[in-house]
This record gives C-alpha cells, sequence and structure tokens, in this order.
C-alpha cells in the first residue's frame, strides 16, 4: 500500500506543476501485459482463499511472478524513473530469494502498522530470527492510524520515487530519451 502514496504523489505533483492526466495515455510501453499479468498474480496469491490453499507453491509463484515484473521494468527501463524503480525491485528481489521466496519482516514495523504474524498461510512477509540482508527486509511502516497502513522495505521506498518520477514526468509531457547507437558509448 505504500506504493499508492507515491502514486497519489507523482499524481499530485504532475497537475501542480502543469501536466495533465491525459498526458499519460501517450506513455508507449513496451509488453505492459508482463507487468499487469505479474501484478494480478501477487494480488490473486494474496488474497484469502488463495492464500490459504497455495502452501509451498507460494514462494516459487511469487519469485516468478516477480521476476515478470521486473523484465517489464527493464524492457522500459530508458524512460525516466524506472531504473530507480529497477534498483527498488532488485533490492526487493534479493531480499525475498534469498530468504526462500519471503519478504522478512521485522517485528517492530509489523507491531507500528497493526499486524500478526500470519501463520500457516502463505504470505509475501515473514519474520525471520536471522534473516538474510536485514537491511532490505520491510524494516518500515505506515502507522496502523493511517489509511492503508503496511509494511514496506527500501526497495519499495525506491520503487514509489521511481513511479512518481516517471508520472510527473509523463503528466509533462514527457518525451522518451533518445537512444545512443551500441557502437556510440
Amino acid at each position: 500500500m505504500f506504493i499508492l502514496y507515491a502514486v497519489a504523489v507523482g499524481l499530485a505533483v504532475g497537475l501542480m506543476t502543469g501536466g495533465s492526466l491525459e498526458r499519460l495515455s501517450h506513455v508507449r510501453l513496451r509488453w505492459p501485459g508482463v507487468a499487469l499479468a505479474g501484478l494480478a498474480v501477487q494480488l490473486v496469491l494474496f488474497s484469502g482463499p488463495v492464500t490459504d490453499a497455495i502452501g509451498d507453491a507460494g514462494p516459487p509463484i511469487y519469485v516468478a511472478s516477480t521476476l515478470a515484473v521486473l523484465g517489464f521494468v527493464m524492457l522500459n527501463v530508458h524512460l525516466p524513473g524506472l531504473f530507480v524503480v529497477a534498483a527498488g525491485a532488485l533490492t526487493n528481489l534479493v531480499a525475498i530469494i534469498s530468504n526462500g521466496g519471503f519478504m522478512p519482516a521485522a517485528d517492530a514495523a509489523l507491531a507500528l502498522a497493526g499486524f500478526a504474524p500470519t501463520e500457516g498461510a502463505y504470505s509475501n512477509s515473514r519474520q525471520f530470527a536471522q534473516p538474510s540482508f536485514p537491511a532490505l527486509s520491510d524494516i518500515f511502516a505506515i502507522p496502523e492510524e493511517v489509511p492503508f497502513s503496511n509494511i514496506y522495505s527500501i526497495g519499495d521506498v525506491l520503487i514509489g520515487v521511481g513511479l512518481a518520477v516517471i508520472l510527473v514526468w509523463a503528466m509533462r509531457g514527457g518525451e522518451a530519451p533518445a537512444r545512443v547507437p551500441a557502437g556510440a558509448r
């Protein structure tokens, strides 16, 4: 849910700086269906009935869907902000893969967000006594008193910043950067 705030900020800044929502439709993305499919899989994967039934298939499905979204980002990394999104997605992927297909969640962040540990059902977050790459874990929280409280990582912050940047750029009529020929680098 942290990403919703980043999108709201990007849209607000885009509008306040003379941008328009209509210009968002002019952005040409490669393979947007891959991103939508990856995100849809994650929405379904972490919904009640599916979460309860998924069992050991959860971690590989989560990693595969995250790789699909990262693939889409890499295809479009030439657009402003998407390099930052890619950096965030990679840091999240490192944390997830190195912890068996789960994003480690800090006890303090879970408590601040008002979340109880998830037991039994598959969840993308899990508490670990000694997580790999703890600094990349869900160590931040939107407090439970705030709408859409949740836990998030530094990777999520990078993703949010990158999304805000591309929204502002697109709303202000951004043009795709010129491509540098391979031999001219």
